[in-house]
């Protein structure tokens, strides 16, 4: 099963970087691509074990779940961990879990990029005054983006979205699978999904080739 998720994770890695999965026998740059990402995986399995290690007690009371996913390492918070129910104000006993997270980002993964993803279940909003479950998920996604650069965590290697409902990870038909559906998730990318981007970026490219 581990090997597995290690294939996909690396062909994943590849079609994210526009590079056609093709390996030929022997060609040596196909082989280091693969070796790279390889150790690119271990680095982001070496980051769930200190995750694992320093959010022992709120993996057990299932506030924060980890997983290894195709697009990365995901780190899950139900929603009501962060936020009070309708809300993108970051709850400030929620806070320390979220230092700890910033650190890890900072010194386990210092070169990786962070999506940061905002999730709702699909109860209509009624009365919490956002204009969808769309906006309140992207808010509450910014909101931790917002705290982590705060952190330290440097801005140039975030982003953020907003899913609303439309991602979920359980049936929204009970109270349970609506918990599980709100939520908000850290995702620490593999370091072969970020992009070089340029210093400047007003002068990133000439005049003349934008005409």
């Amino acid at each position: 099963m581990k090997n597995k998720i290690l294939l996909i994770l690396i062909i994943s890695v590849f079609i994210l970087n526009g590079c056609a999965v093709v390996f030929q026998k022997g060609r040596r740059s196909d082989i280091e691509k693969i070796e790279t990402l390889k150790e690119e995986l271990q680095s982001l399995k070496h980051a769930r074990e200190v995750l694992k290690s320093r959010l022992a007690e709120e993996l057990k009371d299932q506030q924060v779940r980890l997983n290894m996913a195709e697009k990365g390492l995901v780190i899950t918070f139900v929603a009501e961990v962060l936020f009070n129910s309708g809300k993108a104000k970051i709850r400030e006993d929620s806070k320390p879990i979220l230092d700890k997270v910033a650190r890890i980002l900072k010194e386990e993964v210092p070169d990786n990029n962070i999506g940061v993803e905002g999730h709702t279940d699909n109860i209509p909003i009624k009365h919490s005054g956002w204009d969808s479950n769309w906006e309140l998920s992207a808010q509450r996604a910014l909101s931790v983006l917002y705290y982590l650069e705060s952190e330290g965590v440097n801005p140039r290697r975030l982003s953020a979205i907003g899913h609303g409902p439309y991602k979920p990870v359980a049936s929204n038909d009970t109270e349970k699978g609506r918990q599980l559906n709100r939520r908000v998730e850290i995702v620490i990318l593999p370091k072969a999904m970020t992009k070089i981007e340029p210093k400047d970026t007003d002068t990133a490219y000439p005049e003349e080739e934008l005409k």
